[in-house]
């Protein structure tokens, strides 16, 4: 039967997963349960997790998300400046809203870019989905931005970007990865509700 087929062929992928993509599975989910916590050390393990990545998902041809692991990288080293860093600008980084208004331009923006990337890697690579490839990478660029700057919204985003994450996973044989994007999802529920109680308390410290 075909279902039988599927379970027999997640088993053995199962079975042949590397221990680097185990490592750097724990070393993600250990990222953003430091995350949820505002602790600095989520940097460190976001550095081991996406240099890991980066060969990962150049090997099953997903080159943007290869590609992004390298912008992980440097915004792993930036945000733990920023969070350690605070000096004149503690202010700046209690967690904060944006408007309207800026979340529908960077919709905008990151549908131009997945179109336009999508269409560059469907024509002239090797890259498989090329147009979910270049979705996610996209929002998760901005939307990483957004978790240096501690903005509420980004756990929104997050939703959105970890779910169709765990289609793409799930096509090229990474199933322990899509496992761990499927507890993202969960996890970034509770994620945006403990931001919230943060931010709430912190807007009626500021008017007390």
């Amino acid at each position: 039967m075909l279902s039988e087929q599927v379970v027999t062929a997640m088993t053995d992928a199962v079975a042949a997963m590397s221990f680097w993509e185990l490592g750097a599975v724990v070393l993600a989910l250990a990222y953003l349960i430091l995350v949820m916590r505002e602790n600095s050390l989520c940097w460190y393990a976001a550095f081991l997790s996406t240099s890991i990545y980066v060969f990962l998902f150049w090997d099953v041809s997903l080159l943007m998300e290869s590609a992004l692991q390298i912008f992980y990288l440097v915004m792993a080293v930036y945000g733990w400046w920023q969070w350690r860093n605070r000096g004149d600008e503690q202010q700046d980084l209690r967690i904060h809203r944006w408007s309207l208004r800026t979340h529908l331009l960077i919709a905008a923006v990151v549908g131009v870019l997945t179109l336009v990337f999508g269409y560059v890697l469907d024509t002239s690579t090797h890259a498989a989905l090329p147009y979910l490839d270049s979705f996610t990478t996209w929002g998760a660029v901005i939307t990483t931005y957004m978790v240096t700057r501690k903005v509420l919204e980004n756990w929104i985003y997050w939703i959105v970007i970890d779910g169709a994450s765990v289609y793409l996973y799930l096509d090229r044989g990474l199933y322990l990865t899509a496992l761990l994007f499927v507890m993202y999802v969960v996890l970034v529920v509770f994620g945006f509700f403990q931001w919230y109680a943060i931010y709430k308390r912190e807007q009626l410290a500021s008017q007390s």
